[in-house]
This record gives structure tokens, sequence and C-alpha cells, in this order.
């Protein structure tokens, strides 16, 4: 069982690599998170707070649980806005290039 110690140093990452996708979404940046946000939901047993859904008295679902939920919603958001921002490139490299041949005739 890891220590809180290690256990908030991965919520740290997470926070981070969160913070990442959002301000600069690449798909790397949403792939990192959602590989931290799986290393979370295995290795928070130290802080996990309360459980919130029990399925049995061994297993549910606990308050730390849901950054990992929220971190996977934030690498979706980021992998739309990354494709949303290629085909914009794409669309402009696009319309240049149409332009420069309009300005060549």
């Amino acid at each position: 069982m890891p220590d809180p110690f290690h256990a908030l140093v991965l919520m740290n990452l997470l926070f981070v690599v969160g913070a990442w996708c959002l301000a600069r979404p690449s798909y790397a940046a949403a792939a990192v998170l959602v590989a931290n946000s799986v290393a979370w939901a295995l290795w928070n047993q130290p802080i996990e707070g309360r459980v919130l859904v029990s399925f049995s008295i061994e297993h549910g679902i606990t308050e730390s649980d849901m950054l990992s939920v929220l971190a996977v919603v934030i690498a979706t958001v980021t992998v739309y806005r990354s494709r949303v921002r290629s085909r914009r490139s794409d669309e402009e490299a696009l319309s240049s290039a149409g332009d420069e041949r309009l300005n060549r005739r």
C-alpha cells in the first residue's frame, strides 16, 4: 500500500497534467492525463475519502475516484479541441493555397 506522500505526489501530477491539457491541448497531453488518472484510481488508497457508492464491503467508488472521472472528461475535451484545431489549420492551409492561385493569375 502506498504511503500518503506518494499519493499526494500523484494527485499533484494529476492536477498539473490536467492544467496542461486545458492550457495547450494535444493528443500527447490527453494520453498522459488518462494514464495518470488510471494510476490515480489504482494508488489513491491513503487519501480516498468517503465512499459514495458501495458495490460490496470491499469495493466502492470514493471521493478521490471522482478525480479520475474528471480527468478522463478533461482528456476527452482535449482530444476534441485538438481535432478542431487541426481541422482549422488544414482549412486555413487550403484557403491560403487557393488565394495564392488567384494572385498568380
